[in-house]
C-alpha cells in the first residue's frame, strides 16, 4: 500500500461557531496523543472521505499540520446520526517504536458448506479483534475463510487466526467465536382450525344450567 498522507490546518474556530466550518467543508479535529500535547486542526471533508475509505482505523497515517508530519492512526469520528456524514474526528499520533492497541475488522471469505446445502447459517459474532503491535505492524483486516464449516456447529475461534506472533499480539480472548454455523430454524406454520359439524363450539349459561351449541344447531334467541 502506497503511503497514506492528510493535510490538516492548526483551527482557531471551536465549540458551536465549527457549524460555519462543516457548511464550507471543513471538518474539525484533534490530535492527542501520550506525551503529546492536544491540538485543534481542520481537514478538508472530502479528502479525509477518501482517506478514510483506504486507512480505515488501523492503517499509518502521515498527517502534515502545518509543515509538520505527524505520524497518527484515525482513532474516533463522530458521525451525523442522521446524514452519516463525519462530524469530527480524532486523530492519535504515535511513537513508531511504541506499541499501540487497535481494533482490527474482522472480515469473511470464501462459502460455507454448511450453508450452501440449507444445513445451518454462518452467523458472524464479533465484527473487530483487538491487537497490539507496533504502529506499522498493525493488520488492515483479518480474513477468515469460511470454506472449512461443513456441518452445523463448526466454528472459527479468536485462537484460529494466523498471524505473525513476533509482531503482532490478540487480545481478546482466544476462545472467543468469531464464525458458527447455526442450525436453520424450522418456520412454524399455523394451521386454521376449522370447526367440524357438530362439535360443542360454545358454552352458555342460562338459569344456571349449562347449555351446549353445536355448529349445526341454530344459537337460541
Amino acid at each position: 500500500m502506497d503511503k497514506l498522507s492528510l493535510k490538516a490546518q492548526k483551527r482557531t474556530i471551536a465549540g458551536r461557531k465549527v457549524k460555519s466550518l462543516r457548511r464550507e467543508g471543513i471538518l474539525p479535529a484533534n490530535v492527542f496523543g501520550k506525551n503529546v500535547k492536544s491540538q485543534a486542526i481542520q481537514i478538508d471533508l472530502a479528502s479525509y472521505l477518501k482517506l478514510y475509505k483506504e486507512a480505515g482505523e488501523t492503517s499509518l497515517v502521515e498527517l502534515e499540520v502545518d509543515g509538520a508530519k505527524l505520524p497518527v492512526l484515525i482513532h474516533n469520528t463522530q458521525v451525523d446520526p442522521v446524514l452519516g456524514t463525519p462530524l469530527h474526528v480524532d486523530f492519535l499520533q504515535v511513537n513508531l517504536k511504541e506499541k499501540v492497541t487497535a481494533q482490527v475488522p474482522v472480515e469473511l471469505t470464501g462459502e460455507s458448506p454448511a450453508e450452501k446445502q440449507g444445513l445451518g447459517t454462518v452467523v458472524q459474532q464479533i465484527n473487530e479483534v483487538e491487537v497490539e503491535s507496533l504502529p506499522a505492524d498493525i493488520p488492515d483486516k483479518f480474513e477468515i475463510d469460511i470454506s472449512g464449516l461443513v456441518e452445523v456447529d463448526n466454528m472459527i475461534q479468536v485462537k484460529d487466526i494466523k498471524i505473525d506472533e513476533k509482531k503482532v499480539e490478540i487480545k481478546d480472548d482466544a476462545e472467543q467465536i468469531i464464525a458458527k454455523v447455526e442450525p436453520q430454524k424450522e418456520e412454524k406454520v399455523e394451521v386454521p382450525t376449522e370447526v367440524a359439524e357438530g362439535e360443542p363450539v360454545e358454552v352458555k349459561e342460562a338459569s344456571g344450567e349449562q347449555v351446549v351449541e353445536t355448529a349445526d344447531e341454530p344459537k337460541s334467541e
